[in-house]
């Protein structure tokens, strides 16, 4: 049993990562505008609200221990 699964699983993994519902590939020459700046804008916002956590945490860490 376990080797039947095993190798169903290695044909799933090496199929590739196209999902089953996608009925062509993407066009990489005309990419999706809309989903390029949200993925970007996402990043630089999770960036910034972790730069902003980490300043506060120093601040915290440097005000605990009589440092500032």
């Amino acid at each position: 049993i376990t080797f039947t699964w095993t190798k169903h699983a290695i044909f799933l993994l090496s199929s590739g990562s196209r999902s089953v519902f996608t009925s062509s590939k993407p066009d990489t020459a005309n990419p999706n505008w809309l989903r390029v700046g949200l993925a970007f804008g996402t990043s630089a916002l999770l960036w910034g609200l972790l730069f902003r956590q980490h300043s506060t945490d120093v601040h915290e860490y440097k005000v605990r221990n009589g440092l500032e």
